[in-house]
């Protein structure tokens, strides 16, 4: 990842691979178990140059194998010759909230394009500083949700593991010099994680391994748009990850329209899932709301969402829209937010009203990625404006019988 890449809005980014053109390299930091071990063993070199590597890897955050001047020259151009030391190609990055917020657009070794954020949160009374990432674990989305910019970039390809973890070991080296340190990873990012569950698991576990980048699994919150499955296997697992749901509406008929996935999985069931969950590992569930203003911040859309959560373990975060091209919606006013969080406070369901962070910088899932997209003919965009328009009024019609 060139240094000339990092903190410079107007530069352009480095696309160097052509599109579906992969490098057959493994990521360093998607190994496995004793996978480096055994492969050192196997080149003839002493265990402890793994231990010299994994420094470079987890302690220093290396991006070019050509770093670990420890290590012998032969060695060195043995790793390079097998591994990647980074496995995002370049990175771009832009600075809003004076600094607070930082969202990168990293591209990969097939030219597609993903999108992390560093959420910065300042050491106050009462509470230490935070240093939170939210990152990728697909290149796009297969769900769709018409509020988000990713939907409208469609599915791309799951990452590899090297890739997920990746996005954190660049923030952590920008991190570094100032003696700070990621302490919270949220993948919220661009996918949906529970649709590459097998390699989104592989990264929390790499995350919080001791021995790797060590974090704590309950700084760790993984989220879904409802795949049951994918909750499931948490729970058998039983990690102390935080699960978080993206539920936006408890009505089915509105949320068919705003999760997709809805008519696949359906509320009820999601957040049964959920709730075995939080039994099971003992973590209470985030539930995540994205207010739209006229669609899904009415009165009686709170006092569905009440009655479903009511009594659960659960935690509610409600989010004011962001802004996305292409969409008819704006944001909930901030009265009908207070509104609907009072409602389910007075049901006993807690809730936080968030503020949303890195709007000027376009921090909201997929923005960066989609001002990179071609843009779409102006017919088409009135199409979908009026077919979000009719659909959403036809759910709100069917949730009020």
């Amino acid at each position: 990842m060139p240094d000339d890449a990092i903190g410079r809005p107007d530069l352009p980014l480095l696309v160097s691979a052509r599109p579906g053109l992969r490098d057959p390299r493994p990521g360093l930091s998607g190994l496995a178990g004793d996978e480096l071990r055994t492969w050192i063993q196997a080149a003839g070199e002493p265990a402890y140059r793994a231990r010299q590597v994994d420094d470079f890897v987890w302690g220093r955050s290396a991006s070019d194998v050509e770093t670990m001047r420890t290590l012998p020259a032969a060695l060195r151009a043995a790793i390079g010759a097998a591994f990647r030391a980074d496995t995002l190609v370049s990175t771009s990055v832009r600075e809003g909230d004076g600094g607070l917020t930082e969202k990168a657009l990293h591209v990969l070794d097939d030219g597609r394009l993903i999108e992390s954020v560093l959420m910065r949160y300042p050491a106050r009374t009462g509470q230490r500083e935070r240093n939170t990432v939210c990152i990728s674990s697909q290149a796009g989305c297969a769900v769709g949700c018409p509020f988000c910019a990713t939907g409208e970039l469609g599915f791309q390809r799951d990452l590899e593991t090297a890739e997920i973890v990746d996005q954190v070991r660049t923030w952590q080296g920008r991190l570094a010099p100032a003696g700070r340190r990621v302490s919270n990873v949220v993948f919220m990012g661009m996918g949906e994680p529970l649709l590459n569950a097998e390699r989104v698991i592989a990264a929390a576990e790499a995350l919080t391994d001791a021995q790797r980048f060590g974090l704590g699994a309950r700084h760790v919150t993984i989220s879904t748009s409802g795949v049951i499955p994918g909750i499931e296997r948490l729970a058998i697992d039983r990690p102390q990850y935080t699960l978080a749901v993206s539920l936006h509406a408890a009505r089915p008929a509105l949320r068919d329209v705003l999760v997709p996935l809805n008519r696949r999985y359906p509320v009820l069931d999601v957040v049964a899932a959920a709730s075995d969950y939080a039994r099971s590992t003992g973590r209470r569930v985030s539930y995540e709301s994205v207010m739209i203003d006229g669609i899904n911040d009415t009165p009686a859309d709170a006092e569905a969402m009440a009655r479903l959560l009511a009594g659960r373990s659960a935690h509610v975060n409600l989010i004011p829209m962001n802004p996305v091209a292409h969409t008819p919606w704006q944001p909930s006013r901030a009265d009908r937010i207070a509104g609907f969080a009072a409602t389910l406070r007075a049901a006993g369901v807690a809730t936080t009203i968030r503020r949303n962070r890195g709007i000027e910088i376009g921090a909201a899932c997929g923005q960066l990625a989609a001002e990179q997209a071609p843009a779409p003919a102006p017919d088409a965009v009135q199409r979908r404006r009026r077919h979000l328009e009719a659909e959403s009024s036809a759910a709100l019609v069917e949730a009020a019988r």
